[in-house]
């Protein structure tokens, strides 16, 4: 394991802090949800209260190595003011003579956050002479952007060699700690809620957690794949399936069945000719499902089948939604799930929610901050749980 912040001696030194800032704005530039800004508070206060002088770097969106001004982190600095006692400066740029100079003047118990790191394409491609412009700015090296560790970038990896003293911050070493546990030493019974539209970008995750789960409850698109796949071969009309990847569905049944997992499918859905907010939708049996008909969403029998399962476990991993959240006909399924993990949480199970469209969900739904953990990385906190190394995580090691 790397270090931790709170290990390193900080006080009088420049901090270079890698955060994931990758917010949304509103069309008027306004932070519309700060829970990323939020969640890298703790490593921030820390280092401020320990004499150190900070420097936030993150991206935004991806500009692909173009100054866009839709994407720059000014609204990020203006949030960050209203949420830390300190001097919050603001840099144009993330290098060059004008940085350096901020960087240099920056004292004790300031910060200053970078302008867009991925405004220079060199970001992305793991430059080495722009990993030294970065490096040059500080004396310490701290990541705490778990949403881009599965990355190999300048910010997270290349300038990590420039240094020292390098740690990981109090939210990636969170991340890593339930994310990990979560597979390796679970309370049992271990329940795993998959779902989202595809199975594609997932399959690593699914082998592995058909090894150690107790539990696979499977919704959204992806069902359907599985649902048509052998040897169940279920007609599901017009639902998306994934033809390409039928074969690893009946695989995954196959190893679920040798490994006395309790694979569980929806037995009925939320249905419509038309995939629209405003469409007619209809509750019946998968089985019922005609040729011009779309499954969005689980049905009541689905839900109750895994809130009964959900109310036994221990331990739930959730990924993806059980169905179209974002339209109203269609977000029982995704709604009564989140709740159900508020619920078994007060009774003192372990949630983790995987990042992405299942964080999202929470916030629409009102529920933030009711499950234990809810990753702030879609596709890190896949990676990682699929057994994936973490190139930015492996960096702070000292491996190259």
């Amino acid at each position: 394991m790397p270090k931790h912040v709170r290990d390193l001696a900080v006080g009088g030194k420049k901090v270079f802090v890698r955060t994931d800032y990758n917010v949304p704005l509103d069309a008027d530039g306004n932070v519309t949800d700060d829970f990323r800004i939020q969640s890298s508070l703790p490593t921030i206060k820390f280092l401020l209260d320990a004499g150190a002088a900070v420097i936030l770097a993150s991206h935004l969106g991806r500009p692909k190595g173009k100054a866009v001004p839709e994407m720059s982190l000014a609204p990020v600095a203006e949030s960050l003011r209203g949420m830390v006692d300190a001097e919050v400066l603001f840099a144009s740029d993330c290098v060059g003579p004008e940085v350096e100079k901020m960087a240099a003047a920056l004292g004790a118990g300031q910060i200053l956050l970078l302008e867009n790191l991925r405004y220079h394409k060199a970001e992305t491609d793991n430059d080495d002479t722009f990993s030294q412009q970065l490096a040059s700015l500080a004396d310490v090296y701290v990541n705490d952007a778990f949403g881009t560790a599965h990355r190999a970038h300048a910010s997270n990896v290349g300038m990590t060699e420039y240094f020292q003293e390098k740690a990981a911050g109090f939210l990636l070493m969170k991340e890593i700690d339930f994310l990990v546990k979560a597979i390796e030493s679970p309370a049992r019974p271990f329940t795993v809620v998959m779902g989202g539209s595809k199975i594609s970008g997932k399959i690593d995750l699914l082998k592995r957690l058909a090894e150690v789960a107790d539990n696979i409850l499977i919704g959204g698109g992806m069902a359907f794949t599985f649902l048509s796949a052998p040897p169940l071969n279920h007609n599901v009309g017009s639902s998306l399936v994934e033809e390409d990847r039928l074969q690893f569905a009946a695989d995954v049944i196959d190893l679920c069945l040798k490994k006395g997992v309790n694979l569980v499918l929806p037995s009925d859905c939320i249905a419509a000719r038309e995939f629209a907010e405003t469409a007619e939708s209809v509750e019946l049996p998968i089985r019922g499902l005609e040729d011009d008909l779309m499954g969005l969403d689980i049905g009541g029998r689905t839900v109750k089948s895994f809130e009964a399962i959900l109310d036994e476990s221990k331990t739930v991993l959730w990924n993806g939604p059980m169905g179209v959240f974002e339209m109203t006909p269609f977000q029982r399924g995704t709604k009564a799930i989140a709740e159900k993990l508020c619920a078994i949480t007060e009774q003192g199970a372990t949630t983790i929610v995987g990042g992405g469209d299942s964080a999202a969900a929470l916030s629409k739904f009102n529920l933030d901050g009711c499950v234990t953990h809810t990753s702030t990385g879609g596709g890190a906190s896949l990676e990682l749980l699929s057994g994936i190394d973490l190139p930015a995580f492996e960096a702070l090691k000292g491996a190259k």
